[in-house]
């Protein structure tokens, strides 16, 4: 039996990495077995599982445990950096400032409630960061406070992941209960609160299409072109019907006459103003004889050197007659203006003659097959970037040494900038949606697995030591900003009951409380595209602050 006793308890790198995927396994069935409600701690099962495994004496070798954490780490916090990349920028846009401002309002005020417990309580604010990301259930920011502090003191501060452990499980059922105190607190009756969300007008831009006979005399003689002049929409013209019976597809030059009957595609809000161009005609495309024979398409963009290309750049319009109507993006629906730069994964609808649609497919790849295998030359490009900045000294204002940004925060950095912009310099960063949470869950396990390794020795000790207070510390860190900013986002700011759930799951990036926040309505989206809008910025001031605590407290 030595060989066995050796295999748990043994040391050396086969046994480091034994008793490391053992505790993930474990840890990873835990969660999907045991759940209240629907309710679930979710891969968070790995850390404790492994604090399990080091405070009944199973050890990790000090080298696989420093890497397998710092190797997790940056996969994890790159992987969420492309996924948020293309969406990071534009969430600040409208209605989405709004929302982003309020996030920002839960992250500071939970920062500023962590640093008051620290100062009435004299409890060390190392140890208060770790209760304060386990109260908001991010490990991303517990990974970069603990990756500070290893840089800065050159120690591992096993209180930081302790901290978080205790606070994480009620931190998870403290967002769902600032859900519910809202909903109590205004006296919120869900089905008039839909009443009033379908009420509202232009909530969620949709791409639709009019079949029109037009009337209006200043279309006469318009070219298509100048249609957004006349009308001050964008309006994408992919079918033309004329005067005399003749079908074709209209290029950008085609003049456009009162009686003929055009196929417009244009984001739904527009509507009243499609609608001025003339009247809805019921135009049965496919069963009037053509000149040509139109058919409607879908293309996916799998050809690298089409990445980061205008549509007007590629001039498929006027080489091969067909129009690129929309472009659906990561589950999003875009209108295929000439100014979109368009990606790789892109699925491109397009309208023309069967034999050029046929060719265009060609032009843009329309491989799937392809898009299946991961670039991972970008991968590790930016990953290397990542380190790279994270590693450069910053000199800050008040602060004795030079601030480092770490293997989180620089490579989160790189990866939204690649995300955001990789494909004005045809940088290729896509990666299939099941690559990417590949990555992302490997990274997030063999992180939490090294840091519960590490913080098992001590855990329980520290438990019963007083280390339990640590939990009501953090109910406090969790309920007190949610229920604060809740309270004025819904009383002055008049914000909807849905959005408001996804603003609280978003800015806490808590999954377990989206989907209880989506289940509340099958009506409307309203949750997750506010979770959406808030997630990349509120991910990126979490990593931020978590260094920033660290580095105030230890500088």
């Amino acid at each position: 039996m030595e060989w066995f006793n050796s295999l748990f308890f043994g040391s050396g790198i086969a046994h480091s990495i034994f008793v490391l995927t053992l505790a993930i396994a474990v840890g990873i069935f835990l969660s999907e077995k045991l759940k209240f409600k629907g309710i679930t701690l979710g891969i968070t099962w790995i850390l404790f599982c492994s604090i399990a495994c080091s405070h009944f004496g199973m050890q990790l070798d000090p080298l696989v445990e420093s890497f397998a954490k710092d190797l997790g780490l940056i996969l994890f916090v790159y992987s969420i950096g492309l996924q948020v990349g293309p969406s990071f920028f534009s969430s600040f846009g409208k209605g989405g400032l709004r929302l982003n401002m309020l996030a920002l309002g839960i992250v500071l005020l939970g920062c500023l409630t962590a640093y008051v417990i620290h100062i009435v309580s004299g409890e060390e604010m190392a140890t208060m960061t770790g209760v304060l990301f386990g109260a908001v259930t991010n490990t991303p920011g517990l990974g970069a406070a603990q990756q500070t502090y290893q840089d800065l003191t050159g120690n591992a501060n096993p209180n930081i992941a302790s901290g978080y452990a205790m606070a994480y499980p009620l931190g998870v059922v403290g967002i769902l209960v600032s859900m519910m105190l809202i909903r109590w607190v205004f006296r919120i009756k869900m089905d008039k609160e839909e009443e009033q969300v379908a009420q509202e007008k232009g909530e969620v831009q949709q791409i639709a299409h009019y079949d029109m006979r037009l009337t209006n005399p200043q279309v006469e003689g318009i070219r298509v072109r100048d249609l957004k002049q006349l009308t001050h929409v964008t309006i994408v013209v992919s079918r033309l019907l004329d005067r005399e019976g003749n079908e074709y597809m209209p290029d950008a030059d085609t003049e456009l006459h009162v009686g003929d009957q055009v196929r417009f595609v244009a984001d739904a809000k527009n509507e009243r103003t499609v609608l001025l161009l003339g009247e809805l005609a019921d135009v049965a495309w496919d069963e009037k004889e053509k000149n040509i024979h139109l058919v409607s398409q879908h293309i996916v963009v799998s050809k690298p050197k089409i990445n980061g290309k205008l549509i007007s750049d590629l001039k498929v319009r006027e080489a091969l007659h067909i129009t690129i109507t929309r472009v659906r993006r990561a589950g999003i629906e875009l209108l295929a203006t000439p100014e979109l730069r368009l990606q790789l994964g892109d699925r491109l609808t397009v309208v023309g003659e069967k034999e050029a649609v046929d060719k265009v497919a060609k032009v843009f790849g329309n491989a799937t097959k392809k898009l299946d295998a991961p670039n991972l030359a970008s991968l590790f490009f930016g990953i290397v970037l990542g380190v790279t900045l994270g590693s450069l000294p910053i000199m800050l204002p008040g602060l004795s040494q030079p601030f480092k940004l770490g293997l989180a925060g620089g490579s989160l950095i790189v990866a939204i900038l690649m995300g955001a912009f990789g494909t004005k310099y045809h940088l290729v960063t896509y990666t299939t949606t099941s690559a990417n949470l590949m990555i992302r869950e490997i990274g997030i396990s063999l992180f939490l697995a090294a840091v519960g390794f590490g913080a098992g020795k001590t855990f329980i000790p520290t438990l019963v030591g007083g280390g339990y207070v640590w939990i009501g510390y953090g109910v406090i860190i969790t309920l007190l900003p949610l229920l604060l900013i809740g309270f004025i986002a819904r009383k002055w700011m008049k914000l909807d009951y849905f959005s408001l759930m996804g603003l609280i799951a978003g800015s806490t990036t808590d999954p377990p409380a989206l989907a209880y926040a989506t289940a509340q309505s099958n009506k409307n989206d309203r949750a997750a595209v506010a979770y959406s809008t808030v997630y990349p910025l509120t991910m990126f001031l979490r990593v931020l602050t978590g260094q920033l605590l660290i580095s105030l407290s230890v500088l």
